[in-house]
Order: C-alpha cells, then structure tokens, then sequence
C-alpha cells in the first residue's frame, strides 16, 4: 500500500519511593541519538514480542525485577511525527510501582541509571518527549490512588496504616491528617485487610499490620481535595 515504514517501541515510567521521595527510574543514553542525555528506560518492540513482554522485558533489564514483582499496566501511546529523528516511531508507555527497589543498573544502551526525585525533575529536560511521558505516569500515579488500591502497591506485603499514609503523602506531594485518613482507609470497604499481627516499626505504641483487600474499586474515593 506505499506506507512508510515504522518501529514500535515501549518506554517505563517506573516509579519508586526512596527514604523520603518519589522517584523515577532513568537512564543515561549511550548511543545516538540524544547520546549522553537523561531519558526513562525502554527500547525497540523485538519481531516476537507482545507490548506487555517487551515492557516486562525492559523492565527487568533495567531493575533487575522479574515479572510478577512488580505492579505494572499500559499507560498511553504516543505517535507524534519528529518524535525521534531516526524514523517514524510511535511508543507504548508502561507505568511500573514498586516500594524501595534496588539501585538501578543500566541496560545494553545505557550509560547509567539513577533514581530521580521526582520534584526536581520539573526543571530537568529529559530526551525524546520522555517529559511529558513522565507527567502523564505520575499524574496517573496519583489520580489512581484516589479511587483504586494503588497505594498499597509502594508498601511491603504486611504494612501499617501511618506507611500507607506515607505513601499518599509522598506521591500527592502533601501532608495529610492522621485521624482522618485512618478513618477513611479503615472504612474503605474492601481495602485493608487486618493480619492480626503488630508492630512498633513506627515508633510508639504497637500498630496493627494490614494487607490489601480484594477490593480493586475504593469507596468512598480518597480525593486529594
């Protein structure tokens, strides 16, 4: 039909929590173009390869991770002409949480990885249009915690609700009320599920341990508002 041709690739937004920060994964390119600058991780779609695959595929070059460790889902396609000098390219973008990954280590065309905060990341240029695909995986970091268990997603397997309430308050970039947010996520139906176990990692008195519920819907929402 004479339509040019086209690569596919797949990039990560792979987002973490480091002490006090929200990070993202990213990589020094090695090679051209865009050589010696900052982009999220990723690479071409191989010829026997589903998206997912690639995307998990990627993402355990770059972590280390293997598939499974991870919560990871399709984030949006981005198909803008002139978005890579090499050719037409059109990118599918993973968004991938984890809590305290490891140090990163850099992939075959990769210089380096570093975790970044996030916050300093709104003056920093990133290559590609790999900026506003950052924007689009954090901002949907943050609106999903406002109606679905994302939030449990950066905790450990068994965690208590001042952790979780940590979370909110490092990916929304604010501080919220103790009370009230333990009100809200203990009448969250279906979110938290009690172990029967405590523990005093957080200082004070013993805290009760959760894991995640079964419920994939929050009511009532948590809204940022």
């Amino acid at each position: 039909m004479g339509h040019p041709p086209f690569a596919v690739t797949v990039d990560l937004v792979v987002l973490t929590l480091t002490g006090d920060e929200l990070c993202a994964l990213l990589v020094r390119r090695g090679i051209p173009p865009y050589e010696g600058e900052w982009a999220l991780p990723g690479g071409f779609v191989r010829e026997d390869e589903d998206l997912a695959d690639a995307a998990r595929r990627e993402l355990a070059e770059e972590t280390g991770l293997a598939a499974g460790t991870v919560h990871i889902e399709q984030l949006a396609g981005y198909g803008a002409p002139g978005r890579d000098p090499r050719m037409r390219v059109v990118t599918v973008a993973y968004l991938a949480l984890a809590p305290d990954l490891p140090v990163p280590r850099a992939g075959t065309d990769a210089a380096e990885a570093r975790w970044a905060p996030v916050r300093s990341l709104r003056t920093e240029r990133l290559a590609f249009d790999h900026d506003r695909i950052l924007l689009d995986g954090v901002e949907r970091a943050r609106a999903k915690l406002e109606y679905s268990p994302l939030a449990t997603a950066f905790c450990a397997p068994e965690f208590t609700v001042a952790e979780l309430r940590r979370v909110y308050e490092l990916v929304w970039d604010t501080r919220l009320d103790p009370r009230n947010f333990h009100r809200k996520v203990t009448g969250a139906e279906g979110l938290l599920e009690p172990t029967g176990r405590t523990t005093t990692r957080d200082g004070g008195r013993p805290a009760r341990l959760y894991r995640r519920g079964a419920a994939e819907v929050l009511y009532p929402p948590m809204l940022r508002s």
